[in-house]
């Protein structure tokens, strides 16, 4: 036992020259560190891990985990020693990382990454993970039936009708719940974020509770008294109907553009139109690699993070998992022409908030806005009870 502990300090104190690590497992790699990651992007991190070990002689075992089980279960079993060294997932599951104190912070290189990415992985003022991709809503355009680049929601709906579109513009909504975070972008041309912000980020305070949310509210009862706005529409029938070419315009991401490319059509991704006279900042979400505080292989983890932090890094990343990334540099070198609308439509996005006060959000935020979409709800007193509820439920915890 002793030998292995002088073992293991001398290694460390080796590191910095050598890259040696206490714990060796083949004549040529060092480690192992354990990632953890989603099945979406196994392959990807598979092949990330590949190159990381040929550059650094570091080995990393990487796991898959169920979805939402990649945060869910790193909180649960990093502070009994038996969580990973790594994982990598959305970051708007920080908050509950930081409250749980299983992450630290780190230091990157922040001048390498767009600003949008850092302060998705910024909680309370500190940098606690590495971003590597983002996405965002877009406005997405049919070529097909119309070239108009709407910069307001009136002239989007009526560029759309002149398209002879059956469908002038479509949105997600979910039928019993409403979906809020395709509504955003509009909610934030008024003025009104879910959360106020201060230098370090996020506040708890609701910047929706104001008239500029009230104002919303009420634009959106007249968007659906006057059909604008279509309650019904579902996200599975607003991409069929996208594919099969009867809507001149849609608020989507990425995840459905490779679609609609494969059925045909010829698109275009813009900045989404306002609805209240400032910016539509959609809500954005970013990738992020996070390391546990209960790594016993710290010195290791630390170079990884300056692996992936990279420009080699960042480069194979957006190879393996082509979406826009979060360093500056590659960002701005990507040819595909959708991607780069989507990065275009994400300047100035807003970070989801990785506040675990956004799950009393959620709860009230989505059923509001469809009742009163519906017309089920009076704009002014429903979106105010809404704040309400939400102020009682985090105020509660």
């Amino acid at each position: 036992m002793r030998a292995r502990v002088l073992l293991a300090a001398a290694c460390a104190t080796l590191l910095a020259l050598t890259g040696c690590s206490a714990a060796t497992h083949s004549d040529n790699a060092y480690g192992p560190l354990t990632l953890w990651t989603d099945s979406i992007r196994l392959d990807a991190m598979k092949q990330l891990a590949a190159d990381f070990e040929k550059q650094d002689h570091i080995k990393i075992n990487v796991v898959v985990r169920k979805g939402d089980a990649v945060t869910d279960d790193f909180v649960q079993q990093v502070p009994s020693g038996k969580g990973p060294d790594l994982i990598v997932t959305a970051h708007d599951g920080l908050g509950k990382l930081v409250q749980n104190g299983v992450v630290n912070p780190v230091d990157i290189p922040t001048e390498r990454f767009r600003k949008e990415a850092i302060k998705a992985v910024t909680y309370d003022g500190k940098i606690y993970g590495v971003p590597y991709a983002t996405e965002n809503l877009g406005l997405v355009r049919n070529d097909d039936l119309t070239k108009a680049e709407p910069k307001t929601f009136t002239e989007m709906i009526d560029a759309g009708r002149q398209s002879g579109a059956e469908y002038p513009f479509v949105i997600d909504q979910d039928p019993e719940l409403g979906d809020p975070y395709h509504m955003y972008p509009f909610q934030t041309s008024f003025g009104a974020p879910v959360f106020k912000s201060d230098k370090f980020g996020y506040t708890t305070d609701l910047g929706m509770a104001g008239k500029e949310g009230k104002n919303f509210a009420n634009w959106l009862a007249q968007q659906g008294k006057n059909g604008s706005i279509d309650a019904h529409i579902t996200g599975d029938k607003s991409k069929q109907l996208f594919m099969d070419g009867k809507v001149a315009f849609q608020i989507t991401g990425p995840w459905n553009t490779s679609a609609y490319e494969e059925a045909g059509r010829h698109i275009s991704v813009l900045p989404i139109p306002s609805a209240g006279g400032k910016k539509a900042s959609p809500f954005l979400g970013v990738q992020v690699f996070f390391a546990s505080n209960k790594t016993s292989n710290p010195v290791l983890v630390r170079k990884f993070f300056d692996y992936v932090a990279s420009e080699r890094g960042q480069k194979l990343l957006f190879k393996l998992d082509p979406r826009v990334p979060a360093q500056t540099k590659i960002a701005a070198s990507m040819k595909d022409p959708v991607l780069r609308g989507f990065l275009t439509a994400g300047e100035g996005a807003s970070p989801m908030p990785a506040l675990p006060q956004m799950g009393s959000v959620w709860k009230f935020w989505g059923g509001t806005e469809l009742n009163i979409l519906t017309g089920k709800q009076d704009p002014t007193k429903g979106w105010d009870r809404m704040n309400a509820n939400i102020v009682n439920e985090i105020g509660a915890k």
